[in-house]
């Protein structure tokens, strides 16, 4: 019985952090401390099968990244190791790691963080996303867990990776967010594998030293597959580095407080690492409680402008027949969501890994299919059905949705603009965007100023269930014959048992053709 008591283990910044980190994570994961809210376990559930699903869909699409780093995986078969999504064949746990985050993380359609906690005033808000839940799956698989292990671990690692973010902002720096996550993996791997803490220490200190990924794999008018894979690669190194270290390597030691390593090297003190970290312990504020889901495959940054433009389309249907009346579209939002999706360079994209981080296509995409929708069986009821109805999916980024040419006629009447420190100052609480629909005739369309939209951890109008829902079943259906039995298991991924957990990705992936 959980208790509704919040705690938190503490890890001043004058101490060694990575060896309390490694200690946390044994604790955790052998129920010496630790004891979550129903709601906490709930939420981490959701966002698992959420990760599954989107996975799942992009292998079945044929996705470039995920199905060679898939069919890598096949090649070092291990009859200990982990399971790839897909297949009952077990190979290296670090390439089954890097097969699935990898998987997960294509679509850019799962949950994201946004590291803002400002009850204990750590705000420094770096990104994140749920992309790490293969790291504990693989250790369970490999150590003969069941999948209330599995679901701990992902729990810890969340609760890692999501205090991370909120003490220290690595894109500040042009370092990937994904090293929070690497360095949550290293622990919570080693942790459910057996690991002391001085040898996750030791891991923790290799990912940190030897692994760092700049944000260069982000930058550029057309993005390739690097950016997707990211968290994936930098998983697969942090399981290498735990394996080497649990094996007898010695990594660097007390790696927050090295005078040269990313923290004091951007942040200098006089020996100390520029930030406590506060861990939770007991109760219902652990760090995935503010986590996000994306209601659909969006850059969630423009959640804010999705969530107005659908507000819009509710209250005023009549937008949807006038496609040739709409004279500009004029959205206001803050930075850093100026800066990545309003970015000059993405206004023509021209791949899917663009277009998904496109605002003016975003936007584009889902006003059109509202004419559409409006055209064919006309609106739907709520903004919940709105939502449902027109929530965006692979087949939305395919080329011939990227080279609509209706689409690309919104796309041209599209203005960007910068709110300024009114609007900054409201993020990373929420997606502080607004959005002007102007009509040649001079009538004009506010949605006002969106905070929370659906998804948004504090949103509070939207049926997130409904809307989950609707995103599980039409990406499992993408992925396999008959999805409701795997959407299930992993809805009650507790109550597996070890054969169960690894039984679990042992189904035939559809293969589609028609994605390009």
């Amino acid at each position: 019985m959980a208790t509704a008591t919040n705690t938190f283990v503490t890890l001043p910044r004058n101490t060694n952090q990575a060896h309390g980190i490694g200690q946390y994570a044994i604790d955790f994961m052998s129920n010496r401390i630790g004891e979550p809210d129903e709601s906490v376990l709930e939420r981490t559930r959701l966002f698992f099968t959420d990760a599954v699903l989107v996975g799942l869909s992009a292998i079945s699409l044929g996705t470039n990244a995920p199905c060679i780093l898939r069919s890598e995986a096949l090649e070092y078969g291990d009859d200990q190791g982990a399971t790839v999504f897909g297949s009952p064949l077990r190979v290296r746990p670090e390439k089954a790691v890097v097969a699935n985050c990898s998987a997960v993380r294509e679509w850019d359609s799962n949950g994201t963080v946004f590291g803002y906690n400002p009850q204990l005033g750590n705000t420094a808000g770096e990104f994140g996303h749920n992309d790490f839940y293969g790291v504990p799956i693989a250790a369970a698989q490999v150590m003969n867990l069941s999948g209330a292990a599995a679901l701990r671990g992902m729990i810890c690692l969340d609760e890692i990776r999501g205090r991370l973010a909120e003490v220290f902002s690595l894109k500040s720096y042009k370092i990937d967010h994904v090293v929070h996550g690497a360095i949550a993996s290293a622990a919570v791997y080693g942790a459910m594998c057996g690991a002391t803490a001085e040898q996750i220490e030791s891991a923790i200190g290799m990912v940190v030293a030897h692994f760092i990924p700049w944000r260069a794999i982000r930058a550029g008018k057309q993005l390739s597959d690097s950016k997707g894979a990211s968290a994936a690669i930098s998983s697969e190194v942090a399981v290498m580095s735990m394996i080497r270290s649990m094996k007898g390597f010695i990594g660097p030691a007390d790696i927050f407080r090295n005078p040269e390593a990313i923290w004091r090297q951007f942040e200098p003190t006089d020996g100390d690492c520029p930030f406590d970290l506060v861990l939770g312990e007991n109760g219902d504020d652990f760090a995935v409680m503010g986590m996000h889901f994306k209601i659909g495959l969006y850059e969630h940054q423009s959640a804010g402008a999705l969530h107005g433009l659908i507000t819009l389309i509710h209250e005023h249907p009549e937008l949807c027949q006038a496609l040739d009346q709409i004279e500009r579209i004029d959205i206001t939002a803050y930075e850093p969501a100026y800066g990545i999706i309003g970015d000059p360079a993405k206004k023509d994209p021209k791949t899917r890994q663009s277009a998904d981080h496109s605002m003016v296509y975003i936007v584009s995409t889902i006003l059109r299919k509202a004419m559409d929708l409006a055209s064919q069986n006309g609106l739907p009821e709520t903004i919940d059905e709105t939502w449902q109805a027109l929530m965006l999916g692979p087949y939305d980024y395919s080329d011939e949705a990227i080279f609509n040419e209706r689409t690309r006629a919104l796309m041209s009447r599209i203005h960007f603009i910068h709110g300024g420190k009114e609007y900054d100052d409201r993020y990373p609480d929420g997606i502080p965007t607004s959005m002007v629909i102007s009509l040649t005739g001079g009538e004009s369309f506010d949605s006002g100023l969106v905070m929370y939209p659906a998804g948004h951890a504090r949103n509070t109008t939207s049926d997130l269930n409904a809307l989950l829902d609707t995103k599980f079943d039409r990406h499992g259906h993408l992925a396999v014959a008959e999805p409701a039995d795997l959407i299930q298991k992993c809805r009650s991924i507790d109550e597996l048992t070890n054969t169960q957990l690894l039984d679990l990705f042992n189904f035939t992936l559809l293969e589609r053709t028609d994605f390009r």
